[in-house]
This record gives structure tokens, sequence and C-alpha cells, in this order.
């Protein structure tokens, strides 16, 4: 065990929708009984990508002891996932950029909040975005 950043998710205000699950490049956030749960916490590396999209402000870091980010762990589980052993689970949403409509298997998205919303924008439209 390491003294660490790690996600903590509040029950109570994670309303289970899911956005903050495809942030994670680690897999470490999935729903789980209508809850986004950190279903092992080796598997978190701590950057928080998945604070700013959840609309709720369920999403914090929290620093404490927690098992070390375990990249081998990483690489097999996204195996795992990929393969199906633990797809049927997983919950995946797909997001969109809010100006273009563009996905992220067509492009590159960021989270950003906008006008009181977590949303997605495209690289394409995110200068347009921050200069109007």
């Amino acid at each position: 065990m390491v003294v660490r950043n790690i996600v903590l998710i509040d029950e109570d205000l994670c309303d289970g929708c899911g956005k903050c699950v495809m942030p994670c490049a680690e897999g470490a956030i999935e729903i789980v009984d209508g809850k986004a749960r950190v279903i092992r916490e080796d598997l978190c590396d701590g950057a928080g990508f998945c604070l700013p999209v959840c609309p709720t402000g369920a999403l914090s870091l929290e620093e404490r002891e927690a098992p070390a980010f375990d990249e081998a762990a990483v690489e097999q589980h996204l195996e795992e996932r990929e393969r199906g052993s633990t797809a049927g689970k997983r919950q995946v949403i797909e997001i969109t950029c809010l100006n273009c409509g563009t996905s992220d298997e067509q492009g590159t998205l960021v989270p950003v909040r906008h006008k009181g919303q977590s949303l997605w924008v495209c690289t394409r439209c995110l200068p347009q975005l921050i200069h109007g």
C-alpha cells in the first residue's frame, strides 16, 4: 500500500449516467447496480480525467493509502474486457462533440463544462468554443 490519489465516488450524488466510464482509459470505473464504481483501486491511476465530465459532481480525488497503480494489471484488464470476459458488466456510453457530432471513434474528444453541463468537444471545434 502507498499513499496516492484515487478516485472517490459519492454514491448519494451519482446518478449512474456513465459519463465517467469513457474517460477512464484504464477501465477502473464501471457502472455496477446503477452506480459508478471504481472496480479495482490498482487500476485507477488517479489522473482524474473522469472528474470534469460528471454532471452531478459525484467524483473527486482523495489522497489516501491504496494499492499501487499496476500498469500490467491495467493491460490485462483491458485485454480481458476486449475479449468479452467483463463486457457484460460494462455500460458503454456513446460520446460525441457538442458542436459537430464527431464521435470518439472519428476524432479526439476532450471533456468540457459548457453552460452548466458536462459535455465533449472535438479538437477541431475546441478553438471555436474558446474564442467564440
